[in-house]
């Protein structure tokens, strides 16, 4: 992986984001933020799922008022999502925001803008601009022609000015569209140019399947290029699957340690066992687990030894059998409807 791309540092709550700090995963709660129970149970979910910073949606005063409960009862980072209302900024951040998301341009001007500035210095409060481009400013697509790198790019300059004026420089940006290359261009060319951590997603993906594949290629190809400082992987699913597949992200591109890494092979006319089953059973079960280890599942006697040799538990398929491995060392031969359970207690009483 290239070296990272240099940024300024943020702080949400205790979290850094940007310089040489870890990338880290952020999801949205879909509760009403007015529901605290509701709204906590999910940032709960979070957690448990690995997220680092949870995006709540602030759309109205009764939502923004029920921030100070949230907040007294989670230690993870809160981040306001504010639109047109510069109120409800000022509200979030007197309620014990970590973080706050507008766009600086549809908050009604620039006294607007310095006054949720100025609340979010007193506080320590960082503000994250968020340009996307189905929302982008008519002199843009007229000047553009459509959304474009350069379009997306003046427009996040923009905001980033309005803030810069009134002296508030503890920015990040995001700069998302429903397109995975357009997405890249974007954050290729804002890496270049502006000095601030940068929230990467590829926005309006779609649904579970569809939308992880479209995020693993935006946010991956950025990731392993050295851009980006956060993470947000957007579904039309349960959120907690955003994590889980952020997290997935980061682990694929080298980006995040711990837990079980777990690897199996294609399945090809070798197989002599029902692979598929086994894998995603074994898949299932050490999912659950809190250990830092790599498991191996592997089809026939070609690849198999060697990569179950490589990772800390392994099985290699044979004829309706197979050998099971820890640490490199073959610990036995067992047949099929053996392998799971021996796998397994070997996994879950090892120390």
């Amino acid at each position: 992986m290239d070296k990272r791309n240099e940024t300024r540092t943020i702080t949400v709550r205790k979290v850094k984001i940007g310089g040489d700090a870890p990338v880290t995963v952020q999801s949205m709660c879909n509760t009403k933020t007015w529901n605290v129970e509701a709204t906590l149970d999910q940032i709960r979910a979070f957690q448990a799922a690995g997220c680092d910073i949870v995006r709540l949606a602030v759309p109205d005063v009764r939502s923004a008022e029920a921030l100070e409960k949230i907040r007294e009862r989670t230690e993870m980072p809160l981040v306001a999502d504010i639109h047109f209302d510069y109120k409800l900024a000022l509200m979030a951040a007197e309620r014990g925001i970590d973080k706050i998301r507008i766009n600086p341009g549809n908050i009604g001007g620039e006294d607007h803008v310095k006054a949720v500035a100025d609340a979010c210095r007193v506080k320590h409060i960082p503000i994250r601009i968020g340009v996307n481009a189905g929302s982008l400013e008519k002199p843009l697509l007229a000047k553009y022609g459509h959304p474009c790198a350069e379009a997306m790019v003046e427009s996040a300059r923009s905001h980033m000015e309005m803030l810069e004026r009134v002296g508030f420089e503890d920015i990040c940006l995001s700069l998302k569209t429903s397109s995975v290359p357009l997405t890249i261009a974007c954050y290729r060319l804002a890496a270049e140019v502006f000095p601030y951590p940068l929230h990467l997603g590829v926005t309006e993906t779609g649904t579970e399947y569809n939308g992880i594949i479209q995020s693993a290629v935006g946010i991956g190809t950025l990731l392993s290029e050295g851009i980006g400082n956060t993470i947000r992987v957007s579904l039309t699913a349960d959120p907690v699957k955003e994590v889980t597949a952020g997290v997935a992200i980061l682990k694929a591109a080298g980006l995040r340690k711990g837990g079980v890494k777990f690897v199996s092979c294609p399945t090809c006319g070798r197989t002599e066992i029902d692979l598929i089953g086994l894998a995603t059973e074994v898949e299932k079960r050490v999912s659950t687990l809190k250990k830092d280890i790599t498991v191996a599942v592997m089809g026939c006697v070609v690849n198999g030894p060697g990569e179950a040799r490589e990772a800390d538990y392994g099985i290699a398929g044979g004829v309706e059998k197979g050998l099971i491995f820890k640490k490199g060392e073959i610990v036995g031969t067992y047949p099929y409807d053996r392998l799971l359970d021996v796998l397994m207690d070997m996994i879950e009483n090892d120390r």
